[in-house]
């Protein structure tokens, strides 16, 4: 899915795959970024992420922090990282959404200047992984959202509070959103 951030003049792609099969996590990373032609890719593990909405709101965030100059990281795809997980370590970051030995279902961030360099990108990426993208891996599943609700810290009350005419889907991810946002207002 790409969207156009104008405020940042940058275009966002948000999709998935499924079974990725990554065996080296790191020899995995090194080969995409020294094949993409674009600023910003960045890999999750797509059982964390709440849509692509989530991932959206994540690079929104990076995009601003690196605008007011608040940036955690040094460059755009892992400050991206950092919202996604809505931690202030990178360490944490990567340990908590990063992609690990075996992952199969992939979640990828690429954020460039323009639709045509994001494209050659995915391009690149769908050659590395093998397989075409597969947007269904970012959809909510119930055992999904209940790991998403468990490595968030989401508790029975607060979607209680925030879930609007029995839309459960929508709380979570306006709760993930939330958590990323509130990362920006702590030291």
């Amino acid at each position: 899915m790409l969207k156009y951030i104008e405020e940042y003049a940058k275009y966002v792609e948000i999709t998935g795959f499924s079974n990725a099969k990554i065996e080296d996590a790191a020899e995995f990373l090194k080969a995409v970024r020294k094949e993409k032609k674009t600023p910003c890719v960045q890999f999750f593990n797509a059982e964390l992420v709440a849509t692509w909405e989530h991932l959206y709101f994540a690079a929104l965030n990076a995009l601003l922090a690196f605008r007011n100059k608040m940036n955690i990281s040094k460059n755009i795809a892992m400050e991206v990282m950092l919202y996604a997980s809505a931690q202030r370590q990178i360490r944490k970051a990567i340990a908590f959404i990063g992609v690990k030995r075996g992952s199969a279902n992939v979640a990828v961030a690429i954020v460039g200047e323009n639709p045509d360099s994001v494209k050659t990108a995915l391009h690149a990426v769908s050659k590395l992984i093998g397989a075409a993208p597969n947007d269904a891996v970012l959809e909510l599943s119930k055992s999904k959202v209940l790991s998403i609700r468990r490595a968030f810290e989401i508790s029975e009350k607060e979607l209680e509070t925030v879930m609007k005419k029995n839309n459960l889907e929508e709380a979570l991810v306006d709760l993930v959103v939330e958590r990323m946002a509130l990362l920006s207002t702590q030291l």
